[in-house]
């Protein structure tokens, strides 16, 4: 089964259909908002609720907070397992990140989708990267299914 990495924002309400969408079609996906059974996912306000107002300090030391560590942890495994990376625009730092690591430095197929719904988007040059550019959901899983199985 083919592993996908979905990358995009916390405050993306089509990540949620992303993900439903893709695991209809078969596909092993992972979701940062859910990880695994009861893992609700990373959120900076489990460390801290004030995360907002924090200075640079502040944050740099939250990077080493074990629940920071437990996440990012998460998240790069099952980046590095996937066949798969698709960023689902919009999205901000985290989700760019994880499509550049995944595509420059691991090598793995990357998919970008910018739905209709998602309104107006700041082109970006460096989406040559990418292995697709998609509008639709169904092209997206279509990119997919041409990806060779792991062997």
């Amino acid at each position: 089964m083919k592993k996908i990495y979905v990358a995009s924002s916390w405050r993306n309400d089509i990540q949620p259909n992303v993900v439903k969408y893709l695991r209809e079609q078969g596909f092993d996906v992972y979701d940062f908002k859910n990880p695994a059974e009861g893992n609700q996912g990373f959120l900076w306000s489990e460390i801290d609720a004030d995360w907002k107002r924090w200075n640079a300090s502040q944050f740099i030391e939250a990077l080493e907070h074990p629940i920071a560590k437990d996440g990012f942890q998460s998240d790069m495994l099952a980046l590095a397992t996937c066949d798969v990376c698709v960023l689902v625009l919009p999205c901000g730092r985290s989700a760019h990140l994880e499509a550049g690591y995944a595509a420059g430095c691991m090598l793995k197929r990357l998919l970008i989708y910018i739905p209709e719904e998602a309104g107006q988007q700041e082109p970006e040059l460096m989406y040559k990267m990418a292995d697709g550019i998609f509008m639709r959901l169904e092209d997206v899983a279509a990119e997919i299914e041409k990806v060779p199985e792991k062997r």
